[in-house]
């Protein structure tokens, strides 16, 4: 009778250790994980966070204040990682085809650690006005949001592949 009480008390025992055991492993894959969200959040943006080609769709009003005129476009811009935006667009302005099919430009960014920036861009070559846009990247740079200063046109532009 002693025999079975002991045998009893260790199967419990082995029973208590194992289920300690998995509630360890859980509890540190968990801490793990969680520890690798926090490190993703602290990471600061600079200008290498922008590197590669974003193909972005325009959309907006030009004229503010007024009627506004629609523009609708698209644009492929290449950021090097350094600072520099290489570009093409074919921008549609109050439904009228533009001039140049695709017009290339130039341009300049500077990324914020927050991962907010601003870019002025000479489309068409420096001899017009630039235009210059305040952007936030997310997605760990896959994505940027766009918004053209001093008018109503907005951007979202995902990263190729």
């Amino acid at each position: 009778m002693q025999t079975q009480c002991v045998q009893k008390r260790t199967r419990m025992a082995i029973a208590v250790i194992i289920a300690c055991a998995l509630a360890v492993v859980n509890t540190s894959m968990w801490a793990a994980a969680n520890n690798n969200k926090f490190k993703d959040k602290e990471k600061a943006c600079s200008n290498r966070t922008l590197d590669g080609d974003y193909g972005f769709t325009i959309e907006g009003l030009l004229g503010i204040p007024g009627p506004g005129i629609q523009v609708r476009g698209v644009v492929l811009q290449h950021y090097d990682g350094n600072g520099n935006i290489t570009q093409v667009d074919h921008v549609v302005i109050g439904g009228m085809v533009p001039p140049e099919e695709w017009r290339p430009g130039t341009g300049t960014y500077t990324v914020n650690p927050d991962c907010t920036g601003k870019a002025t861009l000479f489309p068409g070559g420096t001899s017009g006005p630039p235009l210059v846009l305040f952007f936030v990247i997310v997605k760990h740079g896959e994505m940027i949001r766009q918004v053209v200063d001093g008018n109503a046109t907005i951007a979202t532009g995902n990263k190729l592949d």
